[in-house]
C-alpha cells in the first residue's frame, strides 16, 4: 500500500494521559518497517475551502485562534496546542490525496491509505468532539466531488465509535452514503438503525449497532448482508474506508472483539465490493488506542493488499447479530433472510 505520511501530524500534543498520542503514528512505522512493498508519500495540507467546504466558516475560525491563542480544552476529551491547526490541515490533506490516487487509478498493492491525525469522524459541521477537529473522511469526499472526479461517494466507518460527524455531515445528501459497523450504546450514542437519512437521502445512510462482545464473524456477517447490497445497489465511484481500530479484543477503550484477522477479513469484504462496483478504494486513519493492536491492525490491512488470504472466521454470528440484520435489511428494503 501507499501511506500518505507527514511529521507535522505528530506535533498535534495531546498531553502524556490522552489515549490519541502522537506515539500511535511512531507505532505504525514500526509494525510497517517489518512489511514488504510499504511506500510512504507526502500530500500538501488542505486548504481552509477544503475544509470549510464541509465545516462552518465560523467554527473553523475559531478553531485557528484557538490554536494560535496557545490551544487547551476545547472539551473535556479533545485538546488542542498551538501545532493543532497545521496538523488537522496536514490530516485533512492526507485524507483528500488518498482520495484523488484512488480516483486516479492507485490500486492493488498502491492502494492509499492516509496515516493522518487528528482523526475526524466525530467533528461535526460547526464543532469539534471526540479528539476530533476536521473530518477528514467528509473533507476527502466533498474535496473529489467538487472537483468533479466521482459524483457518488460511500464511506464505510468501522471504527468501534459511531461516527456522528461524518453521518452528520452527509445525512440529506444522496450523492454520499454513509454505513457504519459500531458498539451499541458506546461514545457518542448515535448510529441507530433507523437513523437511515432525511430530505431525500432516505437509505443513504445505514447503522449496524452491534452489542459488546461481538466479533470476527459478526462483522463479517453484518456487512455481507447488509453494507455490501446496499454499497453495490447505491453504485459508488469511490470507496473510503474510515479506519479505526480499536474494535480490536485487546484495545483498551471498547468491549468488541474483533481480531487481528479479522480486519483482514473486513479487508477482503471491501475489496469484493470495491470489485462489483469498480468503485476505487481509500483508507483513512481514524482510533485504535492499543498501540500494538492499532499497528498490528493497519499491518494486516497492508498484507491483505500484498497478497496475503485471510482466513474464515472460526465462529458463526450470534443469534442477536442474526436478528439485527434482519431488521436492518427490512428497514432498508433488501430482502428478508
Amino acid at each position: 500500500m501507499q501511506f500518505g505520511y507527514s511529521e507535522t501530524c505528530l506535533e498535534h500534543d495531546t498531553g502524556p494521559r490522552h489515549p490519541e498520542t502522537a506515539d500511535r503514528l511512531r507505532a505504525i512505522r514500526r509494525g510497517l518497517a517489518k512489511r514488504h512493498g510499504v511506500e510512504y508519500v507526502s500530500a500538501a495540507p488542505a486548504d481552509k475551502p477544503t475544509v470549510t467546504a464541509v465545516h462552518d466558516d465560523a467554527y473553523v475560525d475559531e478553531f485557528e485562534l484557538f490554536c494560535e491563542d496557545g490551544g487547551g480544552n476545547w472539551d473535556p476529551d479533545t485538546v488542542a496546542v498551538e501545532a493543532s491547526w497545521d496538523a488537522a490541515l496536514a490530516s485533512a490533506g492526507l485524507s483528500v490525496w488518498a482520495a484523488q490516487s484512488a480516483l486516479e487509478g492507485a490500486s492493488g498493492r498502491q492502494t492509499p491509505f492516509a496515516l493522518g491525525r487528528p482523526p475526524g469522524h466525530h467533528a461535526v459541521e460547526d464543532d469539534a468532539m471526540g479528539f476530533c477537529f476536521f473530518n477528514n473522511a467528509a473533507v476527502a469526499a466533498q474535496a473529489v466531488i467538487d472537483a468533479g472526479d466521482a459524483d457518488r461517494v460511500a464511506i464505510f466507518d468501522w471504527d468501534v465509535h459511531h461516527g456522528n460527524g461524518t453521518q452528520d455531515i452527509f445525512y440529506d445528501r444522496d450523492d454520499v452514503f454513509y454505513a457504519s459497523i459500531h458498539e451499541d450504546g458506546l461514545y457518542p450514542g448515535t448510529g441507530h438503525v433507523d437513523e437511515t437519512g432525511t430530505n431525500g437521502a432516505e437509505g443513504t445512510t445505514l447503522n449496524v449497532p452491534l452489542p459488546a462482545g461481538a466479533g470476527d464473524a459478526d462483522y463479517v456477517y453484518s456487512f455481507e448482508e447488509t453494507i455490501a447490497p446496499a454499497v453495490e445497489r447505491f453504485d459508488p465511484d469511490l470507496f473510503i474506508v474510515s479506519a479505526g481500530f480499536d474494535a480490536h479484543r485487546y484495545d483498551p477503550i471498547s468491549r468488541m472483539r474483533v481480531s487481528t484477522e479479522g480486519y483482514a477479513m473486513l479487508t477482503e469484504c471491501v475489496q469484493a465490493v470495491c470489485e462489483n462496483t469498480d468503485a476505487a478504494l481509500a483508507y483513512v486513519l481514524e482510533g485504535g488506542y492499543g498501540l500494538d493492536t492499532l499497528s498490528e491492525g493497519i499491518a494486516i490491512v497492508h498484507e491483505t493488499f500484498d497478497g496475503r488470504a485471510a482466513m474464515e472466521p472460526d465462529e458463526d454470528p450470534t443469534d442477536e447479530t442474526e436478528e439485527l440484520v434482519a431488521e436492518i435489511r427490512e428497514t432498508h428494503g433488501l430482502g428478508s433472510k
